[in-house]
């Protein structure tokens, strides 16, 4: 969740970091704050907001030293007030800190700290943390000589139970800056003379292309001209330089209104670049060169288990259908919140596969260690390159996405879609499934990007569907087998940005109860695409409509389905049952869109939500 950016070097920190923090917004837009050097003194400027606020207070001033931190904050311990916005000074004034993550201990240590004489002035649990390194400086100090700050960050965290990752700064030690992480995210960003922290690469990319992502237990102190890596342990470490692919015009919205909707029209490049490179030279299968798996290992795999949290767990509830379809193979999913703490009986046989767009999301990454620790190989596909889980998983599939700015995923779910199918194909392909059935299972696949071109130029016709229901408080969306999930996905999607109140349900159980819901100001959204059982869709469509009910329908192009029962039909082009999943997505997202923008809402910062979740 909350961004974190500093800065060690020899430009004036104020602008780095301001357009830092831009960059990470996304992460969370509840107060914004930044800590520098200036001459001798250790100013901090704090606001409640967005970052406009913040950028309002600071942008007047004259403020030119070359060492500083930044945060935009996401609120976990606290409500939302100036107090407790990022940076955090001890009471001593000696040292400054950002926090992203939560100290499960806190309390515990804040008691101590009292009996100490530190005060506090914030409800935050990050607070404790700045005192607490502010204990360890001025106890035997004076015997730690040059190294002093640093190991005082050191002993400290070896008293904190939880997640951090943090950036900080001492009023004695200028030119110094202090990172470390434990379960969240923080990236060394390493330029001429120069030296960044940040929790997401994109606070800095603009900038420098050589980083070190750090590794948990990790600690890296700076002076912008040189760095050193250590552990809690005080292990010297040798960083592991990487050169960090990011366009940083894909960070901008390019004449787009939001990044949203820019991240929307982006999908058929981003399912391109999910499939580039991946299909066999016979066009009968895909293939992956990071599952670190050989095809006699997968073959003995009787049962996936998926482990994803929000957009992608939705994901993955299709990918059961792809998978159990193609390859024929049990598939259970999970929400990694959960099965992290069950104790699942599974055989050894089972292969746990975890999906995370950012790679850092807390409990899909302690999801897959949990996995680890009971002996069971995980493979991950993420969009997060460099990042934890992409890092500790035994194999994986990167998705090439690009940035997604937008807190809400779009781009980044249809992705994980094909890369999912095309697993599932690779997986069929290695067990029962014929050669003429891959290659046209393959042909499908290509297929999709320009049939998402298609479903992209209803925009127009989606939004004056938008502008008919922008009033509305409630609305149901209603699928079937493989695109059940998507229907659930669609009412995320809508609450998400919009505000309204949503439920996704099957479309067979609405008589099971949901239908009591059912009013002329409360539309049902049906994904009622030609397949098998689109007979039984119609049947559901007409039980609504008897009860006075107002029909949005996701409708293939040339479908049987009487014009008369569909208010407002949407069309997407006739496909493949593998394809249907991802092209119904996008009407979705698009109306979403459009309706939290005419509702007046932000739908590239949703109230209360962040872009990457890192705490439990």
């Amino acid at each position: 969740m909350c961004g974190i950016i500093g800065y060690a070097g020899k430009h004036g920190a104020k602008d780095i970091l301001l357009d830092g923090l831009k960059r990470l917004e996304y992460r969370g837009y509840d107060s914004a704050g930044v800590a520098l050097f200036e001459g001798n003194e250790l100013r901090t400027i704090r606001a409640v907001g967005t970052l406009d606020a913040l950028v309002r207070k600071v942008g007047p001033l004259d403020l030119k030293g070359t060492v500083g931190i930044g945060h935009t904050r996401w609120a976990t311990h606290g409500g939302i007030t100036e107090d407790n916005a990022h940076p955090h000074r001890s009471s001593d004034g000696k040292i400054s800190l950002v926090h992203n993550g939560v100290v499960e201990n806190f309390a515990a240590i804040r008691t101590f700290l009292l009996s100490q004489g530190y005060q506090f002035s914030s409800e935050t649990d990050s607070e404790v943390l700045a005192n607490l390194i502010a204990y360890h400086y001025q106890r035997d100090g004076k015997s730690r000589g040059k190294n002093r700050f640093l190991e005082s960050v050191r002993r400290a965290l070896l008293h904190v139970q939880g997640t951090y990752g943090i950036a900080a700064l001492c009023l004695e030690r200028p030119q110094e800056m202090v990172g470390a992480r434990n379960s969240s995210p923080l990236v060394l960003g390493i330029g001429d003379g120069e030296c960044y922290l940040s929790s997401d690469a994109g606070g800095f990319a603009a900038r420098t292309k050589d980083v070190v992502f750090l590794s948990d237990g990790e600690l890296v102190w700076t002076n912008g001209a040189e760095f050193s890596l250590t552990n809690l342990g005080q292990e010297r470490l040798v960083a592991k330089r990487q050169e960090l692919n990011w366009d940083p015009i894909a960070g901008e919205r390019n004449g787009y209104s939001h990044f949203m909707l820019k991240e929307i029209f982006e999908q058929p490049q981003a399912l391109e670049n999910a499939m580039r490179g991946r299909f066999s030279s016979d066009g009968s299968t895909a293939h992956f060169g990071g599952l670190a798996m050989t095809p006699r290992e997968l073959r003995q795999v009787e049962r996936i288990v998926l482990c994803a949290c929000g957009t992608a767990y939705y994901a993955c509830l299709t990918a059961e259908y792809f998978i159990e379809t193609m390859a024929r193979i049990p598939v259970e999913v999970e929400y990694a919140s959960e099965f992290r703490y069950r104790n699942a009986p599974m055989d050894r046989h089972t292969l746990v596969l975890v999906v995370s767009q950012s790679g850092e999301t807390l409990d899909t990454l302690e999801a897959m260690r949990e996995a680890r620790r009971k002996g069971f190989r995980v493979l991950a596909i993420t969009n997060g390159i460099g990042s934890s889980i992409a890092r500790e998983a035994d194999g994986g599939i990167y998705q090439h996405a690009g940035p997604e700015i937008g807190v809400a995923a779009t781009k980044s779910f249809t992705s994980q879609l094909c890369i999912l199918a095309m697993l599932a194909l690779y997986l069929g392909r290695l067990r029962d499934m014929s050669f003429d059935e891959g290659v046209q299972i393959v042909e499908v696949l290509k297929a999709i990007p320009a049939q998402a071109m298609e479903v992209l130029l209803q925009n127009e016709a989606i939004l004056h569907i938008a502008e008919r229901h922008s009033r509305c408080r409630d609305m149901l969306f209603l699928g079937r087998q493989a695109l059940f999930p998507i229907a659930l996905e669609g009412a995320l999607k809508l609450k998400e940005v919009s505000y309204v109140h949503a439920e996704g349900h099957a479309a067979a159980e609405m008589k099971h109860g949901p239908i009591a819901l059912i009013t002329p100001d409360c539309p049902a959204f049906f994904l009622a695409c030609d397949d098998f059982i689109l007979g039984k869709t119609v049947s559901n469509i007409h039980e609504i409509r008897a009860r006075g009910g107002t029909i949005i329908a996701v409708v293939t192009r040339g479908s049987n389905i009487p014009n008369e029962i569909v208010d407002d039909p949407i069309w997407i082009p006739r496909a493949h049952a593998v394809a249907k999943p991802i092209l119904a997505t996008i009407p979705l997202q698009l109306f979403a869109c459009h309706m939290g923008i005419l509702r007046g809402c932000d739908v590239d910062k949703p109230r209360n939500l962040a872009k990457s979740v890192t705490v439990e």
